[in-house]
């Protein structure tokens, strides 16, 4: 574990890295000694800064929730980070690559809660129950550690390799998907360029049902004296593997029987 000094240490390191777009050393290597908790702790200082600036939280999202990348990174449950409104985009809008060190999108869908959720004892009912509508949606992710060779704390304390966050438009109700017979955790996701396919997914991937990863996002935060509040976006987790984007690339994420999602790069 390391001291107060030294998390604000890594801290500015990643800071410095992100507004310059700068990739630095893992922390793994810089740092020996940093665990999860630090990882923490180190996220929140930069969340911190951001939310003194003036950002606001839209939400969070949900890391490693693939049994696969679990595996990858020697972890038995999932990580987090948070979303703040300076990290939303629109469809109309072309996304910035120069702003990113390493970004790549991932395709999944998105719970806004209508409710704020219980901590704790947050079960897959109260998601459901709280939850105003389902969005397809895509994540931006980035690293602000050099070529992506992160490790579990890495991750934790770069935001969980956030970076935005793009919501489609369509506005799906847990109940109207069920009452036109689609199944939340088996909602099949193609990620396209033009006509061309590149990757190709379902949610079931995200703990078997993303719907599990809010709830336990919902208790996760409570550990540390945090609610999911009513207009919040979560993120549970991608239903593909991670794309490489470049400048000029637009991609377009279906999801049977929800809708799609566009991002324009440039």
């Amino acid at each position: 574990m390391l001291d107060v000094t030294t998390r604000r240490a890594a801290a500015d390191a990643l800071w410095t890295a992100q507004r310059e777009r700068s990739p630095i050393d893992p922390l793994t290597e810089s740092y020996p000694g940093i665990d999860v908790v630090d990882a923490y702790e180190i996220q929140l200082l930069n969340i911190r800064r951001q939310l003194d600036a003036g950002a606001g939280v839209h939400g969070h999202k949900v890391g490693l929730s693939s049994p696969v990348m679990q595996q990858m990174m020697g972890v038995d449950e999932p990580d987090y980070g948070h979303l703040l409104d300076t990290m939303v985009h629109s469809e109309g809008e072309p996304i910035e690559i120069a702003r990113y060190c390493y970004p790549r999108i991932e395709v999944e869908i998105g719970y806004v809660l209508g409710d704020a959720l219980p901590g704790e004892n947050c079960t897959v009912e109260d998601v459901l129950a709280a939850t105003e509508y389902i969005v397809p949606s895509i994540e931006l992710i980035d690293s602000r550690i050099r070529d992506w060779k992160i490790g579990l704390a890495d991750t934790i304390a770069d935001n969980a390799s956030s970076a935005g966050v793009l919501l489609g438009a369509a506005r799906r109700s847990p109940a109207e998907l069920r009452a036109a017979g689609v199944d939340i955790a088996d909602i099949e996701a193609v990620l396209y360029t033009g006509d061309t396919e590149v990757a190709r997914g379902n949610t079931s991937a995200v703990l078997g049902d993303p719907t599990t990863a809010v709830a336990w996002l919902a208790r996760k935060v409570a550990s540390f004296g945090v609610k999911l509040q009513a207009g919040h976006v979560i993120l549970p987790g991608s239903c593909t593997r991670a794309v490489d984007v470049r400048p000029g690339d637009t991609f377009r994420a279906e999801f049977a029987g929800l809708g799609s999602v566009t991002a324009r790069f440039e």
